[in-house]
């Protein structure tokens, strides 16, 4: 089980390269880079040799080698099929383990098949944004899946050592439950009244990702470049239809096909996305604060929020350079990891304390 957990962790930190590779391949222009799946203009590598040029020119006429790009493209490439055989050997170890959690491994392997899908959908359909993206949603899901799939198996860990057959919980003196259970349980909040915040966190900055995927395919990131929202009357002409995902035949997507207008209207959702995110997380960091067992973990999803939203506005005022852009993109990712693994802990804290007290009632009436 240890071993599974550390090629977990690996597997994790690759996954996260993998996705920042993505946003550098995006923000350079590079998705195109090579014009076919899974090689470059029909090699293994970019070509780089006078007959390998000649040979891509001649069966690519419309796509020109741009070496710097197509090295981009490969490069995420090589890396993203690394960590898809990581993540099958990663499934096969799991099989093998007891204890490991069998189905999410298989789960897990068949997310990253289909971001694979995904990724070759993205050139072949010429950067549709919605394959697009869909892209960007994958790669966070694998990250996504891997952090609970190495918070699952920390959890399963102490089973694995634990030679007695009999409960923990039963070999605790009544008096210690008794203390135990009076001391936790009033710091413990309804799970009616407080959970619900949790959830809706998690679901503001899944849905403030997708927003930021969508300005980023449809080359929304820079139309407006005043604060707080755009320098337009964006209201008066604010289409909705900017977020239909069909968007006609077009020879390719890149550089984007909607109209100024449709960018702003998607650039200043995504801003009042941004504000609706951070007062859910903030809401969500103020109502949890009793739980001292979670301070850690709301302080940090506190703290990455503040540097995202500066990383946000430093997007705009500064027209949107490599280095912020890419920072703005994978503390994204930190940030959805950081309530992720929030919501895990406050149900593993709540099923702990329920437990405790199941315990400390048939103590006492049992």
């Amino acid at each position: 089980m240890k071993g599974l957990l550390r090629l977990t962790y690996f597997a994790i930190l690759l996954a996260a390269v993998v996705v920042s590779l993505g946003a550098y391949t995006r923000l350079t222009e590079a998705g195109l880079g090579c014009p076919d799946w899974p090689g470059c203009y029909g090699f293994l590598s970019v070509p780089t040799s006078e007959a390998q040029q000649a040979a891509a020119n001649s069966a690519f006429p419309n796509a020109p080698i741009e070496e710097e790009k197509a090295w981009n493209e490969m490069i995420h490439r090589y890396v993203a099929g690394t960590l898809g055989l990581l993540i099958l050997a990663l499934t096969v170890f799991a099989w093998r383990v007891p204890l490991a959690p069998k189905k999410h491994a298989l789960g897990l392997l068949a997310t990253v098949v289909f971001q694979a899908v995904l990724g070759m959908w993205t050139v072949t359909m010429n950067l549709l944004p919605i394959v697009v993206m869909g892209h960007l949603a994958g790669g966070f899901t694998v990250l996504s899946l891997l952090v609970l799939f190495a918070l699952r198996l920390r959890q399963r860990l102490p089973k694995e050592n634990d030679a007695s057959s009999e409960p923990a919980h039963e070999s605790v003196k009544p008096n210690v439950v008794i203390s135990l259970a009076s001391a936790r349980t009033p710091s413990y909040p309804s799970t009616s009244s407080w959970q619900p915040w949790l959830v809706f966190a998690l679901l503001c900055v899944i849905g403030q990702i997708l927003l930021g995927g969508w300005t980023s395919a449809n080359y929304a990131a820079v139309v407006c470049t005043q604060l707080p929202f755009c320098e337009v009357d964006w209201l008066s002409s604010y289409n909705v239809g900017a977020f239909s995902p069909l968007q006609g035949d077009h020879e390719t997507y890149q550089y984007g096909v909607l109209n100024y207008t449709d960018r702003v209207s998607i650039h200043v959702t995504h801003r009042i996305g941004a504000l609706v995110t951070a007062l859910a997380v903030l809401i969500m960091v103020v109502k949890m604060w009793s739980q001292h067992e979670l301070r850690g973990l709301l302080l940090l999803c506190a703290g990455l929020l503040i540097i995202q939203i500066t990383l946000g506005v430093l997007n705009v005022v500064l027209s949107l350079p490599l280095g912020v852009a890419l920072a703005h993109h994978f503390v994204a990712a930190c940030l959805l990891q950081a309530v992720i693994i929030t919501n895990y802990h406050y149900a593993l804290l709540k099923t702990s304390i329920s437990s405790d007290t199941s315990l400390l009632s048939r103590r006492t009436y049992g």
